[in-house]
């Protein structure tokens, strides 16, 4: 996680007040913004504080992180980030800000093994005729990628490299809408952490 900068004027029965904003770089739904709805919660009560949830996707996390780094730096802006918002990405896109500058990490909350899921009506049913199926359908098979330098298509790169197989990747602004293709049959393959529930 990394704490930055904002203020929010909330306007509530006729007085201003801050409020404390969390900016989440995905969409709802997914794993990171699923922790921050669960960590908002506990610190609403232990702060007596209103805390809003502010969900800016796009470009693997950077926009949102941009957004908190542009932030007042005040202590009323924070920002919940993973390896790839937080990381990858200063390697991937050219950034207005300075991943290691720019911010104060506070603590590490999770640590999430990534998952190789395919969609049900995927004809393999183990890893070896999976990877014989991509390499005869290559040209055709798709996986998700929650932006490009992400996590899931970092390993979806690696499974490609150490297994001589290919397919595309198809860009998401997150997690959620890319398990839900998954589930619907309109991508094969997604690299998800284990926080996003199994089709």
């Amino acid at each position: 996680m990394i704490i930055k900068r904002f203020a929010t004027l909330a306007l509530t029965i006729g007085a201003f007040v801050l409020a404390i904003t969390l900016i989440v770089p995905y969409s709802p739904g997914g794993p990171t913004d699923s922790l921050a709805r669960i960590l908002i919660d506990h610190m609403r009560l232990s702060l007596g504080q209103s805390i809003v949830i502010e969900n800016v996707t796009g470009a693997g996390g950077s926009i949102g992180v941009g957004r908190v780094a542009r932030a007042i730096p005040d202590g009323y802006t924070f920002g919940i980030g993973q390896v790839s918002s937080n990381g990858f990405n200063g390697a991937v896109y050219k950034l207005s800000y300075d991943l290691l500058e720019d911010f104060a990490p506070i603590a590490l909350l999770t640590t999430a093994p990534m998952w190789l899921l395919g969609r049900g009506t995927l004809p393999p049913n183990n890893i070896k005729e999976l990877i014989t199926w991509l390499r005869v359908n290559g040209d055709t098979a798709t996986a998700a990628a929650v932006g490009m330098g992400s996590a899931s298509h970092l390993c979806g790169l690696y499974f490609q490299n150490h297994t001589g197989t290919r397919f595309s990747f198809v860009p998401y602004r997150g997690a959620a809408p890319a398990n839900q293709d998954l589930i619907a049959g309109q991508i094969d393959l997604f690299v998800p952490r284990r926080l996003i529930p199994c089709p």
